[in-house]
């Protein structure tokens, strides 16, 4: 643990100790769970009334993560999207989260807006609906007209809620670096993932990166006018408060009132797919949570989006390995498709890449063959998820939040219309890809890079190679090891020379009689007398200390192995 994380957990102690309690009651009802111990099992509930014990473990962490507040909630909505990091099903548990946050009282909302906006409320809004129409873990949203009549939507911070989040993220700063430590936790890298959590939150806290989202995505559909995402008010918006437009329209929940009001759920889950595709594979900068709540139905079969708290975005270089990962499964190219994979993901170094082929040949036969309308998305990238997890390779968040996408995406789309199949929409856009790949533009831009590298590195090249050479002439020169393992070997060849010299010393002092004696002016059975006690005391230590290296050295397999 850092000296520099000390001050937290004092300054944080009270809400550090919550955390302890929350999570070693779940951790106990985990342990009841696998005990017959029934009527224990029953003892441990949470605020709301559920036996912990008769849950799921998956179950017991959304509940734990329920207990202990927004930011935790937040943190679990985010772990969701990574489940190459705790698995799909935990992953898919995480997916119900819901932050049903309590709204702040309407003399809080009102002032929070007067202070951010620097005018009363009267002079900002026509009018202004004090009842908000949902509070979520960071904010809540209100109805609102302006003073040109038109309808708008108002999102809120909540009062003290940076305050709260940046005390949880110390704790959980703390907490990652302790589980650092643990061998079954340290390949989860806690500390590395709490901290991608930590930027990925404190972001949405600043709400205007939501509305820069919305002027890009204004900006991307412009000219497609079967797409609707409502446009900021600028003059309105600030880091804690996000006006824009109200869109009115059908949510994609509500598919009894779709059928209703004449719509096609068919036709409006092909428009939908083909929005997200030419977001992902052509903009490369796509809405990243399509669940059916954040989509409406709008007059002339309009799609519109809302919520862009949480959006994507994937560098080209990084679309076109995605690319090549889908080309690879097509064509049923297992190296290419396990190289592809190594290239994205950080792999770990003892990876065995013979047993990642067989699983990922057998990925490729079964999903390869199946019809259009028999192939499973959401299975599919499931199951490549779950072999990248269990040769441990880590994925980019952006690779991660993408999956997420697409799965979620084939979700609701299914939800719409069960026949539906994300694949034959993806077809025309596979073909897309293999011309875009080939055109000339493309293969142009490839070229530039690639000679902005080298010349980058013509320019660099001979001054290093100088400094170099410099370096070596003036005996400046030094070359850095590292020594993987030898901590050990070291270790045990300063305890062996420790005992010799116990040994040798304790048998001078033996052989030289240095009182204290043992058996002075007599004889013991054994026909021992004048042993000095320190002497024999050193050697006994010594041997025992012999045996436990040698002892160490035989488990390790490194007492007599030939090379």
């Amino acid at each position: 643990m850092k000296i520099s994380s000390i001050p937290h957990i004092f300054r944080n102690v009270k809400r550090g100790t919550e955390i302890v309690a929350v999570l070693s009651r779940y951790g106990l009802a985990d342990w009841l769970s696998h005990t017959n111990i029934d009527f224990a099992k029953d003892q441990l509930k949470n605020r709301d009334g559920e036996i912990l014990a008769r849950h799921t473990r998956e179950a017991r962490i959304r509940l734990a993560l329920t207990d202990l507040g927004p930011t935790f909630i937040k943190l679990g909505q985010l772990l969701s999207t990574r489940p190459d990091l705790i698995g799909k099903e935990l992953a898919a548990e995480l997916q119900q989260l819901q932050s049903n946050v309590p709204a702040d009282p309407a003399d809080v909302v009102v002032r929070m807006v007067e202070e951010e906006l620097g005018q009363p409320i009267e002079e900002l809004f026509q009018e202004f609906d004090p009842v908000p129409l949902a509070s979520a873990s960071v904010g809540q949203v209100h109805r609102a007209r302006l003073r040109s009549r038109e309808e708008v939507v108002v999102k809120v911070q909540h009062h003290g809620i940076e305050r709260i989040v940046q005390e949880d993220l110390d704790v959980i700063s703390t907490l990652a670096q302790l589980a650092e430590r643990i061998p079954e936790l340290a390949r989860y890298r806690p500390v590395q993932t709490a901290a991608e959590m930590a930027r990925t939150l404190r972001r949405e806290l600043d709400f205007g990166r939501e509305e820069r989202s919305l002027q890009q995505f204004n900006a991307s559909f412009a000219d497609n006018p079967s797409v609707r995402v409502p446009k900021p008010h600028t003059d309105f918006c600030t880091a804690r408060i996000l006006t824009m437009e109200r869109l009115s329209g059908i949510s994609l929940r509500d598919n009894t009132a779709l059928l209703e009001q004449g719509y096609d759920p068919a036709q409006i889950a092909r428009l939908g797919a083909e929005l997200y595709l030419q977001m992902i594979f052509t903009q490369g900068f796509y809405h990243a949570d399509p669940h059916p709540g954040n989509i409406l139905v709008l007059p002339g079969n309009v799609i519109g989006l809302l919520d862009f708290g949480m959006v994507g975005r994937i560098e080209e270089r990084l679309r076109e390995d995605i690319e090549e990962m889908l080309l690879a499964i097509v064509q049923r190219d297992v190296v290419m498709l396990t190289t592809l994979i190594k290239r994205v993901g950080t792999v770990p170094p003892d990876l065995d890449e013979a047993a990642m082929r067989v699983d990922v040949a057998d990925f490729v036969e079964q999903y390869a063959t199946l019809s259009l309308r028999q192939f499973d998305v959401a299975g599919a990238l499931n199951d490549m998820v779950e072999i990248i997890r269990k040769y441990h390779i880590t994925l980019p968040s952006q690779v991660s939040l993408l999956i997420k996408t697409l799965v979620t995406l084939e979700g609701t789309t299914k939800a719409l219309h069960p026949d539906f199949s994300l694949l034959e929409v993806m077809e025309p856009f596979h073909r897309k890809l293999m011309l875009r790949r080939l055109s000339p533009a493309r293969q142009w831009r490839k070229l530039r890079r690639i000679y902005m590298e080298v010349e980058h590195l013509a320019e660099i090249l001979p001054g290093r190679m100088l400094e170099i050479l410099d370096q070596v002439q003036t005996g400046k020169f030094d070359v850095h090891l590292d020594h993987r393992g030898l901590g050990p070997s070291v270790n045990r060849l300063v305890l062996g020379m420790l005992a010799s010299a116990l040994f040798l010393g304790s048998s001078l002092l033996l052989s030289q009689k240095v009182p204290p004696l043992l058996f002075p002016d007599s004889e013991n059975p054994f026909g021992l007398r004048d042993l000095s006690f320190l002497g024999l005391m050193g050697c006994t230590v010594a041997i025992l200390v012999g045996l436990r290296l040698l002892r160490a050295i035989g488990k390790s397999g490194h007492l007599d192995r030939k090379d």
